[in-house]
Formats: C-alpha cells, structure tokens, sequence
C-alpha cells in the first residue's frame, strides 16, 4: 500500500480531490496500523502473522464442531477465553519450532502485547472502531486500501486505510463473519460474498475474487429505536402523516415500505413497530439480522427474530427467508414482519397477511409505490408456484392494505421523506388497483391525494386518526 504521511502524525489533514471530494491523509505506516505490534518482517511480526492464522482456523474449527454436535453458540465471554487459549497454545508452539531450527525467538512481553493486540483486533474491530464510533458517519466503503465514508449531512470523505494489504482486509472480514449473529458465515474462493451484522447493529457486505481487491460495503443505522414522533423532527414525514400512519399500525393494517438503496426504509419499519402493542407477538424474518426488534424487551418482550441460513461447505443446511415465513406461521405470530423482501418469500408473505396475521410488515426495493406491484409479482414468478401475473395480482391484493414510499426531497438531497401512499383496492386481471391517498408534492414530500375508502377511514378512525388533518386548507402538515 501506499503510505501517506502528514507533518502531524496524530491529526489527520483534509485535502480536496480533483472531483471536490474531501480526502483525508492520515499516517499510514505499518506501526500505526491495526493489529501491528512491530515492523514488516521482525520476529514479532512474524509471530503475529502464524498466530493470527491460527487462530482463524482453530476458531472456525471449534465453532463448526459445536454446530455439529448441536451445542449452542458461544457467547462472547466464551469466544474471547477459547481464543486466547489458542494463541497461547499456538505461541508455544511456535516457540519450540523457532528454537528447533534456530530462528529468532521473541521476547515473553512481547508474545503478551502480540497475543493481546490480536485479541483486540478480532474481537474488537480493529481499523473500523474509530469509524464505527463516530456517530455522524453513516456508510462505510472500503476498496482494497481505498476507505471512503459519507456523513449523515451527505457529506463525503476519503479517509486513510484500515489495514494493511487485502489479505489482512478478507481475513479481518472472515474474522467478523464468524463471529456475526448465530452462526459462521464463510469469505473464501468457495463463497466469495458475504452479508452479516456487527455487534452494533451494522450491516456488512463483502466480496473477493469476483473483483480486483476486496471491496467492503458498511450501512449503519444510526437510530435503532426509532418513533414516528422521532421521524417528523428529523423532516421525514409531518404531523398529519405521523398520525395516519400510526392510527394505520394500530388498526393491524398490512404495509409493505418502499424506495430505494439507503432510504430508510429499514428506519421506518423500525418506528411503524414502535406503535405496536407491547402485548402482540411477533415474528421477524431477515437475509441478515437487521431490525433487532426482539433487542428491545420493553417495547417487543414477545419477539422472536429469524434469519436466513446460507449452506455448509458440503452444500447442505441453507434456509430461505420463504422457509422461515412459513415457520413463522407456526409460530403463533400476530403479526409478521419481513426485513426485506427480495424473492420468492413474497408469496408466503402474502399468505400470512391474508390468513389471518393482519398488521404484518415489510420493505421493498422499488422506485415508485405503483412500481411495488410489478417487483412481487417478478418475485413470485421465482418461486415454486410459478403463480401467473394475474394470480399474483389478487394474492397481492387480497393480502397488503397500503404501499408507503421514500424518495429524497428536491430541496435537499440528503434527506429521505415518506413521498407517496396507497391505499390497496383491487386486482384487475394484470393490474393492481389502488389509490394514491398521499401523492408527492412539489418538492417530492407527501400531501393529500385520492380520499381513503370509507371502510379503511372508518377502521382508522377508531384507531385514534383525525380526519381534519387532512381537509384543512393549508398548514396541515405543520407539527
């Protein structure tokens, strides 16, 4: 990698790039990265190295052997203590083997500091913890040595790597993977991309060997437990929504949350569950753990969150999001709720809506609200139905209430705002029916469109909404 320095090692100067984004220099020498404890090829560093192999493939050992035994997972205590057991055994080891050979040895402080720096860097973060804790950053992408974040305000830096060759990037990535959710995800040549969770709720995707170097991506939610109240002070949606959409929730109606990449959409789903009765069961289903509803035992002391299972080695033990659906209709839910829906798991999702579990959620990729209809019924195609588009569309209908939409303002481009509500009418041979009861305005924020049915208005009524939030002439949508 290439090193840049600046005349203070401990500040980092900010630089402007040819295309005006701001570039953060910081020293980059090996001393001063993560997980070093001496320079490129000295005894300690040597040490480091067989010990950080070892320890990667002794961990993943033992974690495998308990999930197939059927022993539950290690907690974090645990991890730590069998891991420090490892490097202890494997210093030894490598102590006698220099000593057989007439290698250089280290120093017994100095295996310590190496045997501490690794414990750090593995079940720490290594490199992304002074990222990570800065709360104003809200993505993180990495590109070989290459680290650009953006900032909450939408601003972009480059900023200088977190470690120090790729191979040190995939196996921090590896390191992370097995020790994220439940279970060990693999990052090798076999299984070049992988999606997990850090222990703060970040979500990570990587890949290798499809690309040049490594690429990391980072998307951090930086509320958790989120309101709707929380959401109008923040400009994402106004008081006359704020009330509408809460009433919508507690009248068990069935939403499904679209927009694009990085618009909130996991956000709003969090704060529509805020408005959920802390009595109601639910049943979360995610690709990746994501939502963390069943973490907050006040708000949601009845939630059991799944997640989806990618294969073993020997191809075998993967779990769908569809699968897990229909384990969750065995679950005694009251309602379900789907991190994202991205394929055939939209036709059980469907099902469990329209079978009795009313007030089940979700969120989807797509541009527009109208565009939702036709991203479920390509997903449904995917499955093993294979339902036609005409099926689809009256499974679709039958089962969800609303479409909620985020897209960003046209005053200010960082922002996201609920743009656009429908309300589910019908299915008419290749078409979903419904009305627009929130429309975007001028600047892409949501004003009143169609009125509601006077059944749906009549069930949102009693659950708490006031219609004259939507019939005033102007200034409706101030708090």
């Amino acid at each position: 990698m290439t090193d840049a320095t600046t005349d203070s090692p401990d500040l980092l100067a900010l630089e402007t790039g040819q295309d005006g984004m701001r570039v953060s220099r910081g020293r980059t020498d090996p001393a001063a990265l993560p997980g070093s404890v001496d320079d490129a090829g000295s005894p300690a560093e040597q040490l480091r190295l067989r010990l950080r192999e070892q320890l990667s493939s002794q961990l993943s050992y033992r974690m495998k052997a308990d999930e197939d035994a059927g022993r539950p997972p290690l907690g974090p205590e645990e991890r730590r203590a069998t891991a420090q057991a490892i490097l202890a055994e494997a210093a030894e080891a490598y102590t006698q083997e220099q000593l057989s050979h007439g290698g250089s040895i280290v120093e017994p402080e100095v295996e310590e500091r190496v045997i501490a720096s690794l414990l750090d860097e593995v079940f720490g973060l290594a490199g992304l913890e002074p990222l990570l804790r800065n709360p104003e950053i809200e993505n993180i992408n990495i590109n070989g040595d290459r680290v650009f974040v953006r900032y909450a305000d939408g601003r972009r830096d480059r900023l200088p790597p977190v470690v120090r060759s790729d191979a040190e990037l995939i196996q921090l990535i590896r390191d992370l993977a097995a020790r994220s959710g439940v279970e060990e995800r693999r990052f090798d040549r076999g299984s070049p991309a992988v999606n997990f969770q850090l222990p703060g709720g970040e979500r990570v995707f990587a890949v290798m060997a499809v690309t040049a170097r490594p690429a990391v991506a980072i998307r951090r939610h930086r509320f958790q437990r989120v309101t709707l109240a929380r959401l109008r002070e923040g400009g994402t949606l106004e008081a006359g929504l704020e009330s509408f959409l809460a009433a919508m929730v507690r009248a068990r109606k069935n939403v499904l949350i679209t927009g694009g990449t990085v618009m909130g959409k996991t956000t709003l789903l969090r704060a529509l569950a805020a408005e959920i009765p802390p009595w109601e069961r639910m049943v979360t289903i995610e690709d990746v753990f994501e939502l963390g509803l069943d973490a907050d035992s006040r708000a949601h002391p009845d939630a059991v969150a799944l997640q989806a299972r990618e294969a073993n080695i020997e191809g075998q033990g993967a779990v769908s999001q569809a699968e897990l659906v229909r384990w969750a209709l065995r679950m005694s839910p009251d309602r379900v709720i789907v991190g994202e829906v991205r394929g055939p798991e939209v036709i059980p999702m469907c099902n469990a809506m329209s079978q009795g579990n009313d007030g089940s959620m979700g969120t989807l990729h797509a541009s527009t609200s109208r565009g939702a209809f036709t991203k479920l019924a390509a997903y449904a195609v995917q499955g093993p139905e294979r339902m036609s588009l005409e099926d689809t569309n009256l499974l679709v209908a039958s089962a969800l209430d609303f479409v909620v939409h985020l897209a960003r303002p046209r005053d200010d481009e960082h922002k996201r705002v609920v743009s656009s509500v429908r309300e589910v009418v019908d299915a008419d041979g290749r078409q979903v029916v419904s009305n627009e009861v929130f429309r975007p305005g001028p600047d892409r924020r949501a004003v009143p469109g169609v009125p509601l049915r006077t059944e749906t208005m009549d069930d949102l009524l009693a659950a708490g909404f006031d219609p004259d939030l939507l019939v005033r002439a102007e200034g409706w949508w101030l708090p």
